[in-house]
């Protein structure tokens, strides 16, 4: 062979090879880069008018020794659906279908008898092995394909955190509420459909490692289930005893703002919306409503007055009971004068007309500026849709009232969540943290984010926060239930609240109506957690001590005993 004929053969290898190249490019391309969203829309094309074929990125709660364990997962099953028009024994068709699946007889016969009708859905979420009898039937006009649909393992457990997912109108699905509305992006991923060929089956490692995008993954939440289900748990007892409108409770490390748990009451299951007959319960309180929170701010105006060297912790002044600012009267729980008495007591018997008194004290401009900076009147950061910004705008006014009012929790609302980040505040050295329910976020294409958001501040001096911690530990050792949750080896700094509720209707407030919250963190100088609760007009009850003391005690043991957390004292 000459080098002509060699060149030839060369050039026709080459070319062979070219073409044959630009082949596999072309299958690789159409069955597997594009082959998902292509057999998605065959499928829905020639098999079904409408189905739910999708695939979408996994949320995770995360136990104390680090295993995880799905919250929110895509799961897998059968879709059983029939052609009317080519049913030609209905009844017959209905015997044989009912001996597998629970079906009512005359909406089944109308179904099949709708003429012009080419697709008719019998039962979606079917198991492998109920699908398997159906298709071996061979029924004519019935057909059994493979489905893919949101679920949730835990069922109601923290279903306002995670939120749910829906379609948008355009047959896609997208996260509404919740974490699947925040990590929309990183969690969205293109439609499946039911099977894989061959051709793509052989590359279908090569797609898991060179199609990953940095912007899709998955989610670790901070959610610790095990702690979870407790919270859940204790709120349904005390919704059982009180019966509130609503309830909820939060517990975070205030060191680092994350959420080891939350929830509220009333809830919903996102595997299950049938009964739901009002949207807005979809929605989270804990972070998209405000609320007049009461005493338990009395913590942080006592900060305030140490911090500013307005008062020390050994002052006193003369609590007269009542007093009376901008022609309003303010007073006590009681209305009783206590005469000349130590800072603690404004805490331990949780004094309106003390806490109103230090905050003047303080001054206007000064006082305002210190509660602004706890957060009070900004949305946290929180990695939830929708937050809610404080309402704040009496701190503004420069009047005395107003100032007198905020110092002990009215006039002035916060969601849960900012509230919470505030008290944090005390527990953690006077920081300002930021409060998330994700630590972590794997993408497919092998990268990991950490989620740790730095804090702010600090805001308080070292002192102030071990002062108002000391006194707030005296108030659980001596005055709240009169020492009876004290723990002999912990020490425990806690607060009540109790706020009247305003009336939309008529302006001003109920005068039987109220919320109730509690606040504590512990070991209270070293604190491993801060958990806070509240509940809307409990009934049976005035004060908060009576229906959220035991609550918060419970929670506390659990969380020491589950963690083993190491005595202090």
């Amino acid at each position: 062979m000459n080098s002509k004929q060699i060149f030839r053969a060369r050039l026709v290898f080459l070319a062979v090879l070219c073409a044959a190249g630009v082949l596999v490019s072309s299958l690789y391309l159409t069955q597997v880069t594009y082959g998902l969203s292509y057999q998605a829309k065959a499928s829905q094309q020639y098999v079904r008018p409408a189905v739910s074929l999708f695939d979408r990125g996994t949320i995770y709660f995360e136990t104390k020794d680090g295993t995880r364990a799905a919250a929110a997962t895509v799961a897998s099953g059968f879709l059983i659906y029939m052609n009317p028009s080519l049913v030609t024994d209905p009844e017959s068709t209905y015997q044989s279908l009912a001996q597998y699946l629970k079906l009512d007889h005359a909406h089944f016969i109308a179904q099949a008898a709708k003429v012009g009708d080419h697709y008719e859905e019998i039962a979606d979420k079917v198991e492998v092995a109920t699908a398997t009898s159906i298709a071996n039937l061979a029924l004519k006009g019935v057909n059994v394909t493979k489905e893919t649909w949101r679920a949730y393992p835990g069922g109601t457990m923290a279903a306002h955190e995670l939120g749910l997912v829906a379609e948008n109108g355009t047959s896609s699905v997208e996260g509404r509420y919740g974490l699947e509305a925040s990590y929309q992006k990183v969690l969205d991923r293109p439609g499946l459909t039911p099977s894989m060929n061959v051709f793509a089956d052989l590359f279908s490692n090569a797609r898991t490692t060179t199609s990953g995008s940095a912007g899709q993954g998955d989610v670790v939440s901070t959610i610790e289930p095990t702690v979870q289900d407790y919270l859940e748990k204790v709120l349904a007892s005390t919704t059982a005893t009180w019966h509130p409108d609503e309830i909820g409770g939060i517990v975070i490390d205030p060191k680092t703002g994350e959420i080891v748990a939350m929830s509220s009451i009333p809830t919903f299951n996102a595997n299950d919306l049938s009964n739901v007959k009002n949207p807005r319960i979809f929605s989270n309180p804990m972070v998209e409503n405000v609320y007049e929170m009461g005493s338990i701010m009395k913590p942080l105006t006592m900060a305030t007055a140490l911090d500013s060297g307005a008062e020390q912790p050994d002052s006193t002044y003369d609590d007269t009971g009542t007093m009376t600012l901008s022609g309003r009267k303010i007073s006590n729980f009681d209305g009783v004068a206590r005469g000349v008495i130590p800072m603690q007591q404004i805490l331990s018997q949780s004094l309106n007309v003390g806490a109103a008194t230090i905050a003047l004290k303080v001054g206007k401009d000064n006082f305002s500026k210190y509660f602004l900076s706890f957060g009070l009147g900004q949305k946290t950061g929180i990695d939830e849709p929708n937050e809610s910004t404080g309402i704040v705008g009496n701190l503004h006014t420069g009047r005395d009232i107003e100032i007198a009012t905020a110092a002990y929790g009215q006039g002035i609302a916060v969601s849960p969540v900012a509230m919470a980040r505030a008290l944090s505040i005390l527990a953690n050295g006077g920081y300002l943290v930021t409060p998330h329910l994700v630590k972590e976020i794997d993408y497919e294409n092998s990268t990991v984010k950490q989620i740790l958001p730095p804090p702010q501040g600090p805001l308080l001096k070292p002192q102030t926060v071990n002062d108002v911690t000391k006194m707030l530990v005296q108030v659980v050792d001596v005055a709240l239930a009169h020492g009876a949750i004290k723990l002999d080896h912990y020490s425990v700094a806690a607060k009540t609240g109790t706020a009247q509720i305003a009336n939309p209707a008529g302006g001003g407030y109920y005068s039987d109506r109220y919320l109730h919250s509690f606040f504590g963190y512990f070991p209270a100088y070293q604190p491993r957690f801060l958990v806070f609760l509240y509940q809307v007009y409990p009934k049976g009850a005035e004060y908060a001590s009576a229906t959220l003391t035991d609550p918060f005690s419970q929670i506390t043991r659990f969380l020491i005993n589950y963690y083993n957390v190491p005595p202090d004292r």
